[in-house]
């Protein structure tokens, strides 16, 4: 069992710098694929970032070059870089955990994460 929660989110202006954290206890965190999805009322849960074990970065087309995803396998954290901010970015951030052992995953794929934080919000007023 791996127990997940997520800080930082908040209201902020358009343009904006926000970071992100979602903390991580319970097995072995060096050995977890890492992942950031947003969520808004009535839409699916949409991949924002994700970090391999070996820290290989990903990024959706939306966010790449505004975002930074990071991790810190000594204090179990990993975070979110959050650069000009937009409306749009608008969301309840949740942090999820692969724990599985296969070689690659479809890390857009929501299905893929086996443990979920209760997230946090992030609201970016124009």
């Amino acid at each position: 069992q791996v127990q997940l929660v997520e800080s930082g989110g908040r209201l902020v202006l358009a343009g904006d710098s926000l970071r992100l954290s979602c903390a991580a206890s319970g097995g072995t965190f060096s050995t977890y694929f890492m992942a950031w999805f947003r969520q808004v009322p009535g839409k699916e849960r949409e991949f924002v970032s994700g970090i391999s074990q070996r820290s290989t970065t990903y990024y959706a087309a939306s966010v790449k070059g505004r975002f930074t995803i990071s991790r810190d396998n000594v204090k179990n954290t990993v975070s979110l870089q959050m650069n000009s901010l937009k409306p749009e970015d608008t969301a309840e951030y949740y942090c999820g955990v692969y724990v599985g052992r296969a070689a690659s995953i479809l890390y857009g794929q929501r299905n893929e994460y086996n443990y979920w934080g209760p997230g946090t919000q992030v609201t970016v007023a124009s």
